[in-house]
């Protein structure tokens, strides 16, 4: 199942939206672990996690051209830690076992129909105390791109969604200009594996 209105613009248009490293490094990115990035576009945000994780970055896309174009950006970056698989994951989720990674990359895709049910799957797989990063448009109809605004989540719409899962959300909204919001949820390390049911 394709997230609504997720077009994607062409890939040097995208990666100006975005110094991925920098984004990466506000949201906590660890230095170890497994990483999931769950909609991985032209692997912007993959390859720039595979330089900074000993762990694997599973790259998980619905579409096989992004995928081919994930792989070739690793590839040319030198990355061997980048497992780019083709998957549905609204659909089927990830595959991967419960609490088996250490971080999640949710970026531009919380406006999916069922933005909670991805939150669930990444609270799945998580280790205890791993986290689950949230990047998203800004609520402003002069981004050059974007789902519509009213489909478009708010930064506080996603740190509800994120608390009624089970995360802590300790941390403050992220600014990411010119056009984007991050924030951080963690894994309680003394919870179960899997999140509350809405």
């Amino acid at each position: 199942m394709k997230i609504r209105d997720s077009a994607m613009p062409e890939q040097a248009v995208w990666d100006q939206f975005f110094d991925a490293p920098k984004v990466l490094q506000e949201l906590q990115h660890p230095t170890a672990g497994d990483v999931v990035d769950i909609g991985c576009g032209f692997g912007t945000f993959s390859v720039a996690a595979a330089a900074l994780t000993s762990g694997t970055v599973h790259a998980l896309d619905i579409d096989s051209g992004m995928i081919a174009a994930t792989n070739d950006r690793a590839r040319r970056a030198g990355y061997t830690n980048v497992k780019s698989v083709l998957r549905d994951v609204a659909a089927d989720g990830t595959g991967l076992p419960d609490g088996s990674v250490a971080y999640v990359m949710l970026f531009n895709i919380l406006h999916a129909e069922d933005a909670p049910g991805l939150l669930r799957e990444a609270f799945r797989i998580l280790s205890r105390g791993g986290c689950a990063s949230i990047i998203h448009w800004v609520h402003d109809a002069r981004t050059p791109r974007g789902p519509g605004l009213d489909i478009r989540p708010r930064p506080q719409q996603c740190r509800d969604w994120a608390a009624s899962v089970g995360y802590i959300v300790h941390h403050p909204i992220v600014q990411l200009p010119p056009h984007h919001f991050g924030l951080v949820a963690q894994k309680p390390p003394g919870s179960p594996t899997r999140g509350t049911l809405l």
